[in-house]
């Protein structure tokens, strides 16, 4: 099954819920529940169509890098003086300390 296929049993589905939630709501009437349902399915069927936006736009992602590609990290030691005043895992500076 594709994705697209996938995609329309999804929209299917929602429709048969849609239509169970008017019927619903025929015999139980417009009440404050039957309306967080309704509004619920509305989302869902937003959600759907933003899916679908997003798919058919094709996978996020960075055209100028690789997905693969390896970043070289420096095993040199960093400048001390960049830590001065920093806290050190939560523990506090260094005249401090954890209770």
């Amino acid at each position: 099954m594709s994705l697209q296929d996938d995609l329309t049993a999804v929209e299917r589905s929602l429709d048969g819920l849609v239509q169970a939630v008017g019927k619903l709501e025929t015999r139980i009437g417009g009440g404050l529940d039957i309306r967080r349902v309704r509004s619920d399915t509305d989302h869902l069927r937003e959600s759907l169509a933003l899916l679908r936006q997003g798919v058919a736009a094709g996978p996020p992602g960075r055209p100028d890098k690789a997905e693969d590609e390896m970043v070289p990290v420096s095993d040199t030691p960093y400048n001390s003086a960049l830590w001065k005043d920093a806290e050190d895992e939560g523990l506090g500076a260094k005249d401090r300390h954890a209770p």
